[in-house]
């Protein structure tokens, strides 16, 4: 750091509110390797650190489409961006690891079939994504692949559009789909 007070022959180095990086970057280079650093010693691996900064430019953006305001101090707001961001890699790590607690609690003492065992792992974690569904969401799945019933039947018995049915399945197929690659389970 230079050490210059803002307004001195340096303030370029640190943009200002609405200001873009290089090449239109949101966070210049500095800030970008600040954010590197706080996932880092937060604990994110190496791998995921561009991950980590992308996240931060993605909430930099939100931030500007919801109309507020860019941050006085984007180096700071950037950097407490990043910690939460490192909380959050930790959490989920915990939620995988009790995971894989669980899921190797309920294998069989005897060791079983490798194969056996990875659909076993998955059916459990389809019934825990299941549950995590919203109802409506929750029965059309399960009446659709788990009953086998077609969309006009499931509309029928549902008493609700066809189109609501289909729009349910999509959403409710992509919601678990997005939460068994979160728990790296397919």
């Amino acid at each position: 750091m230079s050490g210059e007070e803002p307004g001195g022959v340096g303030e370029e180095a640190v943009p200002k509110r609405g200001r873009t990086g290089p090449e239109g970057d949101l966070l210049d280079p500095s800030q970008v390797h600040r954010v590197r650093a706080v996932l880092s010693l937060g604990g994110v691996p190496h791998g995921d650190l561009p991950d980590g900064v992308q996240q931060v430019r993605l909430r930099l953006l939100e931030r500007a489409a919801a109309g507020r305001e860019a941050p006085r101090d984007l180096g700071a707001w950037a950097a407490v961006v990043a910690s939460n961001l490192a909380a959050d890699w930790h959490r989920a790590r915990g939620r995988q690891d009790r995971l894989r607690t669980r899921l190797e609690a309920l294998a069989p003492a005897g060791g079983g079939a490798e194969g056996g065992q990875e659909a076993r792992l998955l059916s459990l974690a389809v019934a825990e994504g299941l549950d995590a569904l919203p109802d409506a969401q929750r029965q059309v799945l399960i009446l659709r692949f788990y009953a086998d019933l077609s969309v006009p039947r499931i509309a029928a018995a549902l008493d609700i559009p066809e189109g609501t049915v289909k729009s349910r399945l999509h959403k409710a197929a992509r919601a678990l789909r997005e939460r068994l690659h979160v728990d790296e389970v397919v």
